[in-house]
């Protein structure tokens, strides 16, 4: 009996060390990444360029009419846009970024650190201009703005059901801009705007924006936008899309 019992008890104990180790193996740091490879679990209260990062990959998980700042502190707004991003792809909505959230970003970016379904050539390429050169600011920050307006995009495409957002016109130079007609403070100058055509119909797009993290949202009923929906960011609200409702 007693040879019997050390056998059950040998067994129960190496059914809990699998278990165990499967556990720890799930909860297990995330695996590095060609963009951008983070090495902390983030949470209320950091700080650090690091929150930077996750903030510029949730901007567009923010709630009605908010614009999420870039500032690398982790506040209450930067919990709210992670917990809803969490949600938005079946994580554990607990607005805490550890391995699990790490590896959906990692999942979603590619190795130039743009979003899965965004790239630099449909930002930096229209009307001419280039590499993001010869704009109202430096290449290197027109790049950087361009690239939160994809992640947006990331956020608003799915948002919408994964349904494909086709861009016509991102960045512009200040000669391109003249050519097409734009206003001469306009955000495109600052890599910080993208027009969008298309299905779906571009009220969905331009009321889906609004929980997008989208500052400037202009559409169908604003005067030279009937054919397309205007998203940007520049640092106040400014909708306008009266045959949408906005």
């Amino acid at each position: 009996m007693r040879g019997r019992k050390a056998t059950s008890l040998a067994a129960v104990l190496l059914m809990i060390a699998a278990v165990f180790t499967v556990n720890v193996a799930t909860a297990g740091p995330a695996a590095a990444d060609a963009c951008y490879t983070w090495t902390r679990s983030l949470s209320s209260g950091a700080n650090g360029g690091d929150v930077a990062e996750l903030q510029k990959r949730i901007a567009g998980w923010v709630s009605y009419g908010e614009n999420l700042t870039i500032d690398g502190e982790f506040g209450p707004a930067t919990t709210a846009a992670l917990s809803r991003f969490q949600a938005g792809y079946g994580l554990t909505a607990d607005g805490v970024a550890g391995p699990q959230t790490y590896n959906k970003l990692y999942e979603l970016q590619s190795d130039d650190c743009t979003p899965l379904h965004f790239s630099h050539s449909e930002t930096s390429q229209n009307c001419g201009a280039y590499n993001y050169e010869g704009g109202a600011v430096s290449a290197a920050t027109a790049r950087e703005n361009a690239l939160r307006v994809m992640w947006q995009l990331e956020a608003l495409r799915h948002k919408l059901g994964g349904w494909p957002l086709n861009l016509s016109d991102g960045f512009r130079s200040y000669s391109c801009n003249s050519s097409e007609g734009g206003a001469s403070d306009s955000n495109h100058l600052y890599g910080s705007a993208a027009d969008i055509i298309g299905s779906p119909s571009l009220c969905t797009i331009a009321q889906a924006a609004r929980y997008a993290g989208f500052e400037q949202i202009l559409g169908p009923g604003y005067p030279g936008h009937y054919d397309h929906i205007h998203v940007a960011n520049q640092g106040s609200q400014w909708w306008s899309a009266p045959n949408c409702g906005i």
